[in-house]
């Protein structure tokens, strides 16, 4: 499947939500694997549809090649634990750009599957911090949102030299 092209902040349809998907047929499925395919040729470990332009409800998650691919359509967080943990983040549309996030370390979150299946799940850890950082991304929050704003200030600055 094609790897799409990703599109960089600061691109207003980062910061944009997205609406829920409706259909669940073969297109959507085939959305899924250019998702894929995009993300590990990034590299990164989630990806969104408003990373490559397309405002749709759609995670793709892969922590290592070892591990199975997740795919969460519609994922809303239903709770957040009190506890919390600090993880080095980052975006596949600001490639080379880092800083450490305060997240809840562990969570309970509703989905759907590529057939529209409705799922609750729970995650801790690594793969919670992803799950939380790619469902900002589909509610409009770019996850330089979660920094303060000496950080984000002084992360965009370097951005916008990196690129120039």
């Amino acid at each position: 499947m094609p790897v799409r092209p990703i599109i960089r902040f600061p691109d207003p349809l980062l910061r944009t939500a997205c609406p829920a998907v409706t259909v669940f047929d073969d297109n959507l499925s085939m959305f899924t694997v250019d998702l894929l395919d995009t993300m590990r040729a990034a590299p990164g470990v989630g990806i969104t549809g408003p990373h490559i332009g397309v405002l749709t409800r759609v995670v793709v998650i892969e922590l290592s090649r070892e591990d199975s691919v997740r795919t969460y359509i519609n994922p809303e967080i239903l709770w957040s634990s009190e506890e919390t943990m600090r993880h080095v983040e980052g975006s596949v549309s600001m490639p080379g750009m880092t800083e450490e996030i305060t997240r809840p370390k562990a969570i309970r979150f509703h989905y759907q599957d590529i057939d529209g299946t409705a799922h609750e799940a729970a995650a801790e850890g690594f793969l919670a911090i992803c799950i939380q950082h790619e469902i900002d991304q589909l509610d409009g929050i770019f996850w330089l949102q979660r920094l303060s704003k000496l950080k984000r200030d002084r992360l965009v600055k370097k951005w916008e030299k990196m690129r120039s």
